[in-house]
């Protein structure tokens, strides 16, 4: 049976998966892990990067004793799949995004991390910030502080150029939502042209939340493609 390997996306867990496990465990030997900082793991001193979780991964693989393997990765987890397709190819075998975001520029990326305000968030939406603290723990707040850094960081130097994915050789698909308000067709579709072994898939009635995300779907996807 294939291993997958699922990555989730920033301020996310390994708990978004918990459906998308169960759909898929009749097909792949499923793996997840938690990013540094995430899902209640201790943070780290280091800013949150996408080479620091590529590198989760590296280490995760290391101490799982595993040399290659699939990925699907959700929004970050995508860029993060990708990352590693490029700085460590022997690494990676198939690779899935779904809603990653690929289009990184100052003015966007500031927006995105004005959304991330735990102190408005605490006051504004209580659900949400009781969710992310019972996902990250009393670190929740941090976590949001260190992702809007990592988006800022990203909006003046992208981990990954669109010149850069030309490098990628691996088969990757790209898939986004039609209704995804984060990221744009027309970036998932450049990032699709810029990979030699590119796919792309459009997902109709499909908003960026994972929660939003047709399980049942995405899961037959997933079979079809890997």
């Amino acid at each position: 049976m294939k291993k997958l390997l699922l990555l989730h996306g920033a301020t996310g867990s390994s708990q978004q998966f918990q459906q998308l496990a169960a759909l898929l465990s009749n097909a792949f030997e499923i793996h997840t892990l938690d990013f540094s900082g995430h899902g209640g793991k201790p943070l780290p001193a280091a800013p949150f990067s996408i080479e620091l979780f590529a590198n989760d991964v590296l280490h995760w693989m290391e101490e799982n004793k595993i040399t290659t393997i699939d990925i699907f990765g959700y929004s970050m987890g995508g860029y993060v799949a990708l990352y590693l397709a490029k700085h460590h190819p022997e690494k990676v075998d198939k690779i899935f995004t779904l809603a990653t975001k690929f289009n990184w520029h100052p003015e966007g990326a500031a927006r995105e991390a004005a959304m991330l305000n735990p102190e408005k968030i605490a006051e504004k939406v209580p659900a949400f910030a009781k969710a992310l603290e019972q996902k990250h723990g009393e670190n929740w707040k941090a976590v949001l502080q260190k992702t809007a850094d990592m988006m800022i960081n990203l909006g003046n130097s992208p981990a990954l150029p669109l010149t850069s994915l030309a490098e990628i050789q691996h088969p990757v698909l790209i898939s986004v939502g039609d209704k995804d308000n984060m990221v744009t067709l027309e970036e998932s579709i450049a990032a699709y042209r810029s990979i030699k072994n590119g796919q792309l898939l459009v997902l109709p009635k499909t908003q960026h939340p994972f929660e939003k995300v047709n399980a049942e779907r995405i899961a037959e996807e997933i079979k079809s493609y890997f």
